[in-house]
């Protein structure tokens, strides 16, 4: 409220007043507090107006006229090369001009109307490119890893790519390049991948056996991981860093898993999760549907798969899925012909501009 509403606001509580009004009816009509106006009356008697002061009062820690002029000399000179007020502030402390912090430099450019170029903005990073590959089990694996904070454990998952079956897991405290390489060789012994020897069994071809693709976090970037999977014959295939979409197989994977089994996140003993985990393995990963009951997937290049499918992974899995379709097809010839018809108490919504 502007000084000159409040001087006519005690003008006509004075008036009303004199005129023998109450004190608090004159106040209840204007529609303002009582204890408002003894403000302003005593603002007034004190100041001699009812203008409002400059707010920030005269703080001891302000920064001084030399300061604000180093701040502005520190601009015309290097703004153009350091572009963001964040380097103008570590560039004033280092050459020994000015001690502030960034946000005072930013302020102190926006008081005099300056605008900084500011940083440009960071190209986005191509999607690497998939190496060529068959696209058929085990030649695609997907890990990473999830945290269930209730036990104090982190726990490590490979899926097959194209068959989506949960190969493994592996219960840790740790994100080493240990449990890395642990994960990693218990999938190849589990789907019979390593000789006698522990090596890697020779393939047709001289290419690698499979691509383990993987985010970038340190245990999966690491030498130590890059030494192991190139000794196993294994392609390793990040995605692009800050970016877990590229990764959208085994985050919706975890996903999946902690919306679907909510009880492995109230588990406090780590023995009691491990064991859990491998019970939920059983369920999540059926015998009918996973590719140990013999069936084999179409072969084709990675670039094609997301063109087509793959065969139904067993006849039980074909059988439930056309029991299925028939359920749905016999519902929907069951249903009355014509349009929907909604019930008197639920009119139905046509919407804003409908509704006006």
């Amino acid at each position: 409220m502007s000084a000159v509403t409040e001087l006519e606001l005690l003008g006509l509580v004075d008036h009303a007043i004199s005129n023998g009004w109450a004190y608090t009816r004159a106040c209840g009509v204007l529609q303002i507090a009582d204890v408002r106006v003894h403000r302003w009356r005593r603002r007034l008697e004190l100041t001699g107006t009812l203008e409002d002061r400059a707010p920030g009062g005269n703080p001891v820690h302000r920064i001084l006229d030399w300061e604000e002029q180093a701040i502005l000399e520190l601009i015309e000179r290097w703004g153009p090369v350091d572009r963001s007020h964040r380097k103008l502030a570590y560039r004033g402390s280092y050459t020994g001009v000015v001690f502030v912090s960034p946000s005072t430099v930013l302020r102190v450019a926006e008081k005099h109307r300056i605008r900084l170029p500011g940083e440009p903005a960071p190209p986005r990073r191509a999607l690497p490119a998939m190496p060529e590959i068959a696209w058929e089990k085990n030649r695609i694996w997907i890990w990473d890893a999830s945290h269930f904070k209730r036990s104090g454990r982190v726990a490590y998952a490979i899926v097959d790519v194209v068959t989506r079956y949960w190969i493994g897991y592996l219960l840790s405290s740790e994100q080493t390049t240990t449990q890395a390489q642990l994960l990693v060789a218990r999938a190849l012994e589990d789907q019979r991948l390593l000789g006698e020897d522990g090596l890697p069994l020779a393939g047709a071809d001289d290419g690698p056996i499979l691509i383990a693709w993987s985010d970038n976090g340190s245990e999966m970037t690491a030498s130590d991981t890059r030494g192991f999977m190139a000794l196993m014959t294994i392609v390793q295939h990040h995605g692009r860093p800050g970016t877990p979409t590229d990764q959208a197989h085994i985050e919706s994977f975890f996903s999946h898993l902690k919306r679907d089994w909510p009880t492995l996140l109230a588990i406090t003993d780590p023995a009691a999760l491990d064991h859990e985990l491998a019970r939920v393995r059983t369920e999540y990963t059926p015998s009918a549907c996973t590719p140990a009951s013999g069936t084999s997937l179409p072969t084709t290049s990675t670039k094609a798969a997301g063109r087509r499918s793959a065969a139904p992974a067993s006849s039980a899995c074909a059988a439930r899925k056309q029991s299925a379709s028939s359920r749905i097809a016999g519902a929907s010839d069951d249903r009355p012909s014509g349009p929907r018809r909604h019930p008197p108490s639920l009119p139905r919504f046509r919407g804003w501009r409908g509704a006006a």
